[in-house]
């Protein structure tokens, strides 16, 4: 089964999330264990173990790391991606939920759905950099790859 069945954030040493965040990354997590698409590729002519897998979302030494096993807990993977690319997506992401949450208490309708459709948009160009990143190493549909922005979000949130 290509899929992710059980997912952990190492957020041990972060800061405390704001209630927006914490909302954010409780809404990605669930929604991620109700449906996702992941799988690894066969690398190196080297056969990967097959899924469910679970996924371990850290930041060690300035590098996102995607720490991959099989639910029997044995090793299939793991990649340590650049922050590089993240960094000015994830920047525009706070600021434009921050415009959002603080739109939702203030302003019509209309204007709230133009922010969200913003918000949105850089919400997708995030996952299409996380697919980018992960070519070659990770296989996962668009929907999955958006929640995983998220969760990103929330890491670098604290870091």
């Amino acid at each position: 089964m290509s899929r992710i069945a059980h997912i952990q954030l190492d957020d041990a040493n972060l800061p405390p999330p704001t209630p927006e965040i914490e909302q954010e990354r409780r809404v990605a997590m669930f929604d991620l264990m109700e449906e996702n698409s992941f799988s690894l590729p066969n690398r190196d002519d080297r056969v990967v173990p097959s899924g469910p897998y679970n996924l371990s979302l850290s930041i060690r030494d300035k590098r996102l790391v995607f720490d991959v096993t099989t639910e029997g807990a044995e090793k299939a993977a793991e990649f340590h991606l650049s922050l590089s690319p993240f960094r000015q997506v994830v920047k525009d992401y706070f600021q434009i939920c921050k415009s959002y949450f603080d739109a939702v208490k203030t302003l019509p309708p209309s204007q709230i759905e133009t922010i969200d459709m913003a918000r949105r948009g850089i919400h997708n160009e995030g996952a299409r950099i996380l697919q980018e990143r992960l070519e070659g190493k990770a296989d996962l549909d668009d929907a999955t790859a958006r929640r995983l922005f998220t969760l990103i979000c929330v890491l670098h949130f604290g870091g």
